[in-house]
């Protein structure tokens, strides 16, 4: 059987917060939370897990969500609008740019917890 993606565990410094950015940003679902966890499902039933506040300090992330072209058009109108800090590429040289590459349209930004979101149309490989 070939391995499926379930779920993941991001450290939140504010795990509401957390949870709606990324249901409004991906268009997600709530789902049932518990504990420490705020659950939110995106596509292929996959769950991403918010957890926090940690007891600890926690280094960023990199997160990438592939999106169709109309909903990267509406997710990137959103950052325009809200006027987030947004850059082409990982290193933030290129702000308030999105990228063309591999044939499609990127943009990275922070999410409230200050992991790197990135938004991509094509994927890599």
């Amino acid at each position: 059987m070939t391995a499926h993606f379930n779920h993941t565990i991001i450290a939140s410094l504010d795990t509401t917060a957390m949870a709606e950015f990324y249901i409004d940003m991906l268009e997600a679902t709530p789902a049932e939370s518990w504990g420490a966890f705020t659950n939110i499902q995106i596509g292929s039933g996959v769950m991403l897990q918010f957890a926090g506040p940690l007891p600890f300090e926690f280094p960023p992330q990199h997160y990438a969500y592939l999106l169709d072209d109309e909903h990267f058009a509406r997710a990137y109108a959103k950052i325009r609008e809200r006027d987030w800090d947004h850059w082409a590429d990982p290193q933030r040289t290129r702000p308030g740019e999105i990228n063309h590459e591999h044939g499609g349209r990127g943009v990275y930004l922070l999410d409230p917890s200050g992991h790197y979101l990135e938004l991509i149309t094509q994927p890599y490989l």
